[in-house]
């Protein structure tokens, strides 16, 4: 939140600005099927190389990425090409990012635009001073071996550009799915896991909560903690409701059944009913949570909607620290490198192990090779055995030239 962005009620903090970035054909796919009812007040922008995938979409911010070389037909599936384009209009990019407070990114990772344009970006929103949350899936694993290695080397680029990364994994939703579903209602459905995440946020940030969480504790939960995340929303009715929810939630796979609580660092809470939620059922909970996350930082909010009557939604998101940088992300981070001048652009790491660190190799010195003759059979010269040997000023050109002249073959 800028320091100059007027209060709208006197005394209390103005509300955060959110600007939510659809990125590629599947995210522009995303940002087109939030309700903007439900996500009221936020701003949308979409962001492709191809001018087709933009042209269908109902947001009203488009930003392509036009490149005389790609002339706005797309990437064809090369993360490079798209990291490049964005590279290259890195200001616009930051310029597209001004003002907000929350910049939230929605992608598909495994493919060339969202793969090569969500990383530059994430960059670009925290350069403009916003908390970067991204929201990406993965690709199944019949998607092929290239989609996923482009999609984990995204992704290795991605944690450390934004605040926090919300992953979710093809191989995790596929439990999800029933596998007679076609493949358009299998994408709506990981697409509706990946808005469930968001909502649970959205939710947290801009509903009136018997228990609020504010804009600022977002911030010193995910703010340069550089985590992994999971998610997990479930819902469930009646009495026993509360009982029920965790059940769901310690079984859940994108949860790895309960493990990722377990290894958490830090878990942000939010649950949401009709009326009658009760500080029963909100103490319930939060006890199983504790147990399940041992020393982990708990934020929890709470809320109520009507529409929702009997029903009890929990969101949960859970970070994880990440681990030492993996030798992939250290190779990933130093082809993109920052000059003297503060402009990024792609090629091999500038800083250079100094020469009196590296060691000398010795070279061997050469020796002297000595040609020798193959002991090898005389064939027969059959019809021409007769013919007079090809003499020229005493040579036998009949010998080869390596022979007659005594030089070494290397």
């Amino acid at each position: 939140m800028t320091e100059d962005q007027p209060s709208l009620i006197p005394g209390q903090p103005a509300q955060p600005v959110f600007r939510m970035f659809g990125v590629g054909n599947a995210g522009i796919t995303l940002v087109d099927s939030l309700d903007a009812l439900e996500f009221s007040g936020a701003e949308f922008a979409v962001i492709n190389t191809d001018a087709t995938g933009l042209a269908t979409s109902a947001a009203p911010v488009k930003i392509q990425l036009e490149s005389k070389l790609l002339r706005g037909l797309g990437s064809g599936g090369d993360p490079e090409r798209s990291r490049a384009l964005a590279e290259e209009q890195f200001s616009t990019l930051k310029s597209a990012c001004a003002g907000a407070d929350i910049v939230f990114i929605l992608a598909g990772l495994g493919g060339g635009a969202g793969s090569g344009i969500a990383p530059v970006l994430a960059r670009a929103a925290r350069e403009a001073g916003a908390l970067v949350l991204a929201f990406v899936t993965l690709p199944f694993e019949c998607e092929g071996n290239r989609r996923e290695q482009q999609a984990q080397q995204s992704l290795e680029l991605l944690k450390p550009a934004a605040d926090g990364v919300i992953c979710l994994p093809g191989t995790k939703t596929a439990k999800l799915i029933d596998e007679n579903n076609s493949i358009v209602d299998t994408f709506r459905v990981t697409g509706g896991f990946l808005i469930e995440g968001l909502r649970g946020i959205w939710q947290l940030l801009t509903r009136p909560g018997l228990i609020q969480v504010h804009f600022a504790d977002l911030c010193n939960l995910l703010r340069d903690r550089h985590v992994e995340n999971a998610f997990a929303y479930v819902e469930a009715s009646g009495a026993g409701r509360s009982r029920e929810v965790m059940e769901r939630l310690l079984n859940h796979p994108l949860l790895d059944e309960g493990r990722a609580l377990a290894e958490s660092d830090a878990v942000l809470v939010s649950l949401t009913a009709g009326k009658g939620l009760t500080m029963a059922e909100i103490n319930r909970v939060m006890d199983q949570m504790k147990r399940q996350c041992g020393h982990a930082q708990i934020t929890m909010g709470a809320a109520e909607d009507p529409a929702l009557k009997d029903k009890l939604c929990v969101t949960v998101i859970v970070a994880k620290q990440n681990s030492a940088p993996t030798a992939l992300s250290l190779r990933l981070e130093s082809r993109t490198t920052t000059n003297n001048t503060g402009t990024t652009g792609t090629g091999t790491s500038a800083v250079r192990e100094p020469a009196a660190s590296r060691p000398v190799r010795q070279r061997k010195p050469n020796s002297k090779m000595v040609q020798s003759q193959l002991p090898l059979s005389v064939v027969s010269k059959g019809r021409f055995d007769k013919s007079e040997p090809t003499l020229h000023r005493g040579e036998d050109l009949d010998v080869p030239t390596f022979l007659r002249r005594g030089l070494p073959l290397n």
